[in-house]
C-alpha cells in the first residue's frame, strides 16, 4: 500500500520523513523547542497543575535549616552538618531501596529489620573471625543455609540472576568460613540481603501474596532471628574489631581526596548534563534551552566547590585534626547515580515505571510483570543491608534492635517526603536522598534544641502526614486538570 497525497496537496509522512531528516519528524513533539522563558513557564504550569515532585520536600528543608539555624548556634556549624551527614546516611540508603518497591505501588515493612538481620550476620563474621558455625550454633548455622539455598533456587527459578549470584556467594562464604575481612564481611552482609530480597520477591510475585502481609510477618520473623543470632540484651562491637568498617560512617576522605571526589562530581555532572543537552540539540530533538542547562550545571558545580572547601576545614574540637568530605558523601551518591541510570536510562528501569503506572497494560505490553515485582524487592533489601553496614558503623556495634524500631518508619517516610507516591508509578531515587535529609534535619535539629524521643517522634510523624496530604491532593489536582 502506497502513501498518497492529501486533497490539500501535502506530502505524505514518509516523504515528509525523508525531507526533514527521517525519524524526527515522526515525533512532532520532538521538534518543538522553548524559549527560556516558555521553557519556566511551562514548568509553573506543571506545578499549577499538581506536579509537584520534590518542590514541597526542598521547600520544607529550606524552611528548617533556616529556623534550627536560628534557634542553636551549633546547627550550622562544620562538625554538626558532617555529623547530620553520617547519621542520616544510613536511613536514606534504605529508602532508596525502597524507592524501587513504592514506585510498584508495593510496600517492603521487613526492610528494616533485614537489614538488621544483615548487620547481624556481618558482626558475627567479625567477632568470631569468619567461624559462623560457632556463633551461630549448628542448628541455627545449618537453617541459615538452608535458607540461603532456598533463596538461591527462587532466584533461578525466577530468572534474578543478580539474586542468584548474591545468594551464592552468602553461601559460599558461609561454608568456607573465611578469616575477618572488613571487605568480605560487607559483601556477605549485601550477599544475605540480596537473598532476604529473593525469598520476599518470591512470595509476593510469584505466590501472589499482599506485599503488605508479607514484609510484615517477615518483619516479626526478622527481628526474631536477630534476637537469635545476638541474644536478647547482646552486643556485638564490630568498631573495635575492625577499623575498616568504623571508618564507613565515621572516616573522611583525604583533603587531596576530597577535591578529586569534587571534580568528579561537578565535571561529571557537567560532562553528562552538557553532552547530552547538545546531543539532542544537534539530533534535532527537544531539549531545555541551552541557559538553563547552563545554569544547573554552574549550580552544582559551585554548590560541590563550596561544600568540599567547608569540609576541608579542621572541624575538630580537640587536638586530633578531623577534615576531609566524609565517606557516606560518595557512598550515598554513588548508589543515587547507579539508582538514577537504572530508572532512567535501563530497558529494567522503564520496566518498572510501566509496570507500576498500570501492571495489566504492561503485562499485555509483554513485560514479566512477575519477575519485575520480584527484582525490586531484591534491589531494596540489597540496598537495605548497605545500609545496615553504615548505620552500624556510626554506632560501632550491632544490637537486638538493629533494623527495628524507626529504622523502617523513617526509611518509608524518607521516600515518602521526598515526592516517591505510595500509589506506584511515581518518583525518583533522588526523592529518598532529598526526604532522608529532611528527616535527619528534624531529628538532630531537635536535638539540639533538647527536645525528647517523645516530640522527635510526634514531629517527624506530622512532617511525613503532610507529605503523603501533599501528594494525595497533588494527584487529585493534576487528575483534575487532565480530565
Amino acid at each position: 500500500m502506497t502513501d498518497k497525497p492529501s486533497a490539500t496537496g501535502t506530502q505524505s509522512a514518509p516523504e515528509e520523513a525523508k525531507r526533514t531528516g527521517g525519524a524526527i519528524s515522526d515525533f512532532g513533539i520532538d521538534t518543538t523547542s522553548k524559549t527560556t522563558g516558555e521553557a519556566i513557564g511551562d514548568y509553573f504550569a506543571r506545578v499549577r497543575g499538581g506536579e509537584l515532585g520534590s518542590l514541597p520536600a526542598l521547600a520544607g528543608l529550606i524552611v528548617l535549616v533556616i529556623y534550627f539555624a536560628a534557634q542553636s548556634e551549633f546547627f550550622l556549624t562544620l562538625g554538626n552538618v558532617a555529623n547530620l551527614f553520617q547519621q542520616g546516611a544510613g536511613t536514606i540508603i534504605i529508602a532508596m531501596g525502597l524507592v524501587f518497591v513504592l514506585l510498584l505501588g508495593e510496600i517492603d515493612l521487613a526492610a528494616g529489620t533485614a537489614s538488621g538481620v544483615c548487620a547481624a550476620v556481618m558482626a558475627l563474621h567479625v567477632v568470631r573471625n569468619g567461624n559462623l558455625l560457632g556463633g551461630m550454633g549448628t542448628t541455627v548455622f545449618y537453617v541459615f543455609c538452608a535458607l540461603v539455598v532456598v533463596a538461591l533456587g527462587l532466584a533461578l527459578l525466577m530468572r534474578i540472576w543478580a539474586g542468584a549470584a548474591l545468594a551464592l556467594i552468602a553461601l559460599l562464604i558461609t561454608l568456607i568460613g573465611v578469616p575477618a575481612n572488613a571487605w568480605l564481611e560487607m559483601l556477605l552482609a549485601i550477599a544475605v540481603g540480596g537473598s532476604i530480597g529473593c525469598i520476599t520477591g518470591f512470595l509476593v510475585a510469584k505466590i501472589g501474596m499482599p506485599s503488605f502481609v508479607v514484609t510484615l510477618a517477615l518483619f516479626i520473623t526478622w527481628q526474631g532471628v536477630i534476637l537469635k543470632l545476638i541474644g536478647e540484651g547482646g552486643t556485638l562491637p564490630i568498631g573495635a574489631a575492625s577499623p575498616t568498617l568504623n571508618a564507613v560512617a565515621n572516616g573522611n576522605l583525604s583533603i587531596t581526596g576530597s577535591w578529586v571526589f569534587c571534580v568528579v562530581v561537578a565535571g561529571g555532572y557537567a560532562a553528562v548534563t552538557l553532552g547530552q543537552h547538545f546531543k539532542r540539540l544537534n539530533s534535532g530533538l527537544v531539549t531545555q534551552p541551552t541557559p538553563i542547562a547552563l545554569a544547573k550545571v554552574a549550580a552544582i558545580g559551585a554548590l560541590t566547590i563550596v561544600g568540599t572547601y567547608l569540609f576541608t576545614i579542621n572541624r575538630s574540637q580537640t587536638d586530633i585534626p578531623n577534615v576531609g568530605v566524609p565517606y557516606v558523601v560518595p557512598i550515598v551518591l554513588g548508589i543515587m547515580v547507579i539508582g538514577m541510570y537504572v530508572l532512567n536510562r535501563t530497558r529494567y528501569g522503564r520496566h518498572i515505571y510501566a509496570v507500576g503506572g498500570n501492571a495489566e497494560a504492561a503485562r499485555r505490553a509483554g513485560i514479566n510483570v512477575s519477575k519485575i515485582k520480584a527484582s525490586v524487592f531484591v534491589v531494596s533489601s540489597s540496598l537495605a543491608a548497605i545500609g545496615a553496614i553504615v548505620y552500624s558503623s556510626k554506632i560501632g556495634s550491632v544490637d537486638p534492635q538493629a533494623g527495628a524500631l524507626n529504622t523502617l518508619l523513617f526509611a518509608v517516610g524518607a521516600a515518602v517526603i521526598g515526592g516517591t507516591s505510595l500509589f506506584g508509578g511515581k518518583g525518583k531515587i533522588t526523592d529518598a536522598v532529598i526526604g532522608g535529609t529532611v528527616i535527619a534535619v528534624v531529628q538532630n535539629g531537635l536535638i539540639l534544641l533538647n527536645y525528647g524521643a517523645a516530640e522527635i517522634n510526634i514531629i517527624t510523624g506530622i512532617v511525613l502526614l503532610v507529605a503523603a496530604t501533599v501528594d494525595a491532593l497533588s494527584r487529585r489536582r493534576a487528575a483534575a486538570v487532565k480530565s
